[in-house]
Order: C-alpha cells, then structure tokens, then sequence
C-alpha cells in the first residue's frame, strides 16, 4: 500500500506541474480577449479610442508646429494622420 500511496503522489504532483505551467504559458501568452494594434506604414489614417489623452502639436502665428506642455482629452472617433498626408 506505501507504492500505491507513493505512485498516486508522484502523479498528483506531476498533474499540479502540468497545471501549473498551463496556467504561466497563459498568462504569458495574453489571452483572447486581448487586442493589440500595432502601427505599421503611415498610409492608412486610424481613429482614437475612448479616454485618449496626449500631447498635442498647434500651428504657432509663423506656421511652425508646437507641442503643447499639457495632455489635452481627444474626442473618441476622431480621425489621426500621418504628417505626410497633411499637405503643409
């Protein structure tokens, strides 16, 4: 009986293991609710997502671009191009 108690504790500790490690390999991976959006070519415009807030770039009196010293809230939906695609 002291081998059958023995074999079953091998196999439980070998199951946690295996547990275990899914478990990691999970969480490490991200899971399928997750969505990640990489920019890739600035040919395309994209659209802002809710609660985006940034530092913004303005138009000075001189025509030069500023970046503004705080975040400002950018209204969700609001459409983001590259610089090549705004004629200057």
């Amino acid at each position: 009986m002291h081998k059958r108690t023995k074999n079953y504790s091998k196999k439980s500790e070998s199951a946690s293991r295996n547990i275990f490690a899914s478990v990691v390999l999970l969480l490490l991976s991200g899971s399928a609710a997750c969505t990640r959006t990489v920019l890739v070519t600035e040919d395309a415009p994209i659209r802002t997502g809710p609660d985006v807030r940034a530092r913004v770039y303005t138009l000075d009196s001189d025509g030069k671009w500023i970046l503004g010293d705080n975040k400002v809230t950018i209204p969700e939906g609001w459409y983001v191009v590259s610089p090549s695609y705004v004629k200057e």
